[in-house]
């Protein structure tokens, strides 16, 4: 039996006194030990399993972190956290009070930069790299890894455009795996599927026409020839390109030939490779899926309904549209601002576009947002999926701010509803005709009605809702954080005192209902699932203000802080928005 390499590893320092012939026995220690913890624990496995060899090369060869590493999105770098100095807490990945799923500056000085979205590296180590030339520190050599989807994406392009022109230390290494979450869609998608089966000459390179260095490409599996050419680049200088190609998931078969469903797999069999049996009770289903099959509905009823996603079909479920109307949905690759803009174009020519994104994801598309949609008043419907606190992949991920920026934003309609029925009949309603833009919140994970699909019925904008009556206290909850409210006044000692009210519309707000409510209660508490700052509970105290109200008025939501990762309901005890934490509060002001 060899001895385990892994477990002799504290540092790169360390690595770096194996002898190269040993390096492959390491890669399968690296495998196995990430499929060990991750098919317990859960989180992101094919994207890891496909870079050990190069994450072994690149701390083998480079002086890190002196020499300064970046992973684009964060996703492949387990087997980088193992290897520096993270192997002993690596079981406490993205949970609670845990180490993150992403690189993270305050974690590791490994971790040079922090990264959980895409196509940054690039632009991050050439500022780097510019830096440190003007601080003396020409020789060190700054590191971008990025993924055949990533570099398609505007920034980076951005990004290369600028590196081109300048003498920076930079050393950018394509994964080319042909696939990011879902596969990489795209012209540039097969350009490179071109090169890597030799139909393009080296003239037609176009990272050799902006002034880069081009290599490869090289399969990335291959540990010695790894190292060879980044020993050889690494006597460079100025900026240059490897291309590396890799398969998502190396080394668990099933993660080879299921790209998609083992990118973050949720626990399995780590001696077969095969997923955990699910539950094959009957469950509410998931908001994504209440999106993706109305959509369909709808589609079949309306030939102008147009569907766009950037890069997450399936995380969005618009791949249900995609599947049944191929040219009437769009996956436009990860270009945040493309898809925005992309659906104002076709709002302008007088099709229905759902532009479904994360919002942790809009807000990479602010300007377009304002500028090409809200300012023209363009009626494009924006779904925005995991909406609030989404879990596990923590403060880059949870969609806390979309209510604050987006309540700043004029024509801008934004709503937010309570369960599954609510949500379906939001989106028949947006295709009945608008006369603005409309964003419409909802969360990850499932609801909690079973029959959800009934009848359409049409909701009328700015309308709020009753759901409980009370005589001095009232609650104002929005979206599905409504749940948490009604088990909270349950539990009250006084619930009798304690008024709830949806207001599904963020704006326009139920102004009239507003002024009823602010003469009758004694005290009003807002409830959300976002930022404090600047949301919906800021909405209703610019109202106070605005109309000289005295009522007292309590705010909780999200606090202003980023929020680490964990679980949803972690997160909500963390937050005080959890059914007990809200208890708490209620009785403090019915006991008053």
């Amino acid at each position: 039996m060899p001895n385990n390499l892994l477990s002799k590893i504290q540092s790169p320092a360390d690595l770096r006194l194996i002898p190269e012939s040993q390096l492959t026995q390491l890669a399968q220690e690296l495998r196995n030990y990430i499929i060990q913890i991750v098919a317990v624990k859960e989180g992101h496995l094919g994207a890891s399993l496909g870079v050990i060899e190069l994450t072994i090369a690149l701390h083998y060869v480079f002086n890190t972190p002196d020499d300064i590493l970046i992973w684009d999105v964060g996703h492949q770098a387990y087997g980088h956290k193992l290897l520096t100095g993270r192997r002993d807490l690596f079981h406490t990945n993205r949970q609670f009070e845990g180490i993150s799923g992403f690189p993270k500056r305050d974690e590791s000085p490994y971790d040079a930069f922090g990264t959980g979205h895409s196509s940054t590296s690039i632009s991050a180590a050439l500022g780097m790299a510019l830096a440190s030339e003007l601080n003396g520190f020409s020789n060190r050599t700054h590191i971008a890894v990025i993924g055949d989807a990533s570099i398609a994406s505007g920034m980076a392009f951005e990004a290369l455009n600028h590196a081109g022109v300048t003498d920076a230390n930079l050393l950018i290494i394509l994964n080319d795996n042909a696939i990011g979450i879902d596969p990489s869609v795209g012209a540039l998608k097969n350009y490179f599927t071109a090169i890597k089966s030799g139909e393009y000459a080296e003239q037609y390179n176009w990272i050799s026409s902006l002034n880069i260095d081009y290599s490869g490409p090289i399969d990335g599996h291959d540990l010695n020839a790894v190292i060879s050419e980044l020993r050889r680049l690494q006597t460079q200088k100025g900026p240059r390109f490897l291309h590396l190609i890799t398969t998502k998931g190396k080394g668990l078969q099933q993660a080879e030939d299921n790209q998609v469903t083992y990118h973050a797999p949720g626990k399995f069999n780590a001696k077969t490779g095969e997923l955990n049996p699910k539950n094959l009770a009957v469950q509410p289903p998931r908001y994504q899926d209440v999106f993706g099959l109305t959509l369909v509905e709808l589609a079949q009823l309306n030939n102008k309904i147009i569907g766009i996603t950037p890069a997450m079909p399936t995380g969005s479920s618009l791949k249900y549209m995609m599947d049944t109307f191929p040219d009437r949905a769009y996956d436009v690759g990860i270009a945040e601002q493309h898809a925005v803009t992309v659906a104002a174009g076709m709002a302008t020519q007088g099709m229905v576009v759902y532009c479904a994104i994360y919002s942790t994801f809009l807000q990479r598309a602010y300007d377009q947002l304002i500028h090409d949609v809200a300012l023209q008043n363009l009626p494009v419907i924006f779904c925005i999926d995991r909406a609030g606190l989404v879990g596990e992949d923590g403060a880059t991920h949870h969609g806390v701010f979309d209510i604050a920026y987006l309540r700043c934003i004029p024509n801008m309609i934004i709503c937010a509803p309570r369960n599954e029925m609510e949500l379906r009949n939001l989106l028949y309603s947006a295709q009945l005709g608008l006369n603005h833009p409309i964003a419409i919140r909802y969360p990850r994970g499932r609801g909690i009605t079973i029959d959800w699909q009934q009848p359409f019925s049409p909701i009328a904008i700015g309308k709020a809702e009753q759901l409980k009556t009370g005589q001095s206290i009232a609650v104002l909850s929005t979206g599905t954080i409504a749940k948490n409210v009604s088990l909270a006044i349950k539990l009250c000692k006084n619930a009798d005192a304690i008024a709830h009210y949806d207001f599904k519309f963020i704006k326009p707000l139920d102004e009239t209902l507003l002024h009823e409510l602010f003469q009758k209660y004694t005290v009003l508490i807002t409830v959300e699932d976002g930022a404090v700052s600047g949301g919906f509970g800021s909405a209703i105290a610019e109202f106070a203000a605005m109309h000289n109200y005295k009522t007292v008025l309590k705010i909780a939501g999200i606090p202003d802080e980023f929020i680490m990762q964990g679980t949803v309901e972690e997160l909500q005890r963390y937050s005080k928005l959890d059914a007990k934490s809200l208890q708490i509060l209620l009785d403090n002001y019915t006991n008053c």
